[in-house]
């Protein structure tokens, strides 16, 4: 997938990005931009990456990763039976995915995604899957869209198996 305009760029969030002007018209997706993000990262719990409108210097979008861990006993049986019996397995969190209002419906939810899961795969930390905790039942159908599983005891909840984003992602 290509970036849809040549002026954005995905890089690590830092002071030079202005969050004040950031809505994606989530509240909570927007307040943690504006309030929470930097002190995550400096406190080393989440990697924040932003994709940034170079030309109009603002932020279009955001994301971000951080360790997580799935209990065996969440997956599917045709999944536990190729997997180790250990009862925590490693894990991406895709904890956050949002489009400020001005850039939406231009296809890049789908170009972050598709750069987390990159991210991801190439990581040197090992991860099973990805997984996201929706925010509602379109967040969940875009997730669905893209090959993301719901965890059965909890619907909201998904993941994308390793394997899956390599067959993705070459």
């Amino acid at each position: 997938m290509t970036i849809p305009n040549f002026n954005y760029i995905i890089e690590p969030i830092s002071a030079q990005h202005n969050r004040d002007d950031f809505s994606c018209g989530i509240e909570a997706l927007d307040y943690y931009l504006k309030k929470q993000a930097k002190q995550d990262v400096r406190r080393f719990l989440t990697a924040v990456f932003v994709l940034y409108d170079s030309e109009k210097q603002h932020i279009a979008g955001y994301y971000t990763l951080a360790a997580t861990a799935i209990q065996l006993t969440d997956l599917p049986d045709f999944l536990i039976r190729k997997l180790p019996k250990y009862p925590l397995l490693p894990a991406t969190l895709l904890g956050r995915l949002a489009i400020d209002k001005n850039y939406q419906n231009q296809g890049l939810g789908t170009f972050l995604l598709f750069d987390a899961l990159a991210r991801s795969k190439n990581n040197e930390v090992a991860s099973m899957a990805v997984v996201v905790d929706a925010k509602n039942d379109q967040a969940k159908a875009f997730y669905e869209y893209h090959q993301f599983i719901p965890f059965s005891s909890q619907p909201l909840k998904l993941y994308l198996p390793m394997a899956t984003i390599l067959e993705m992602l070459p």
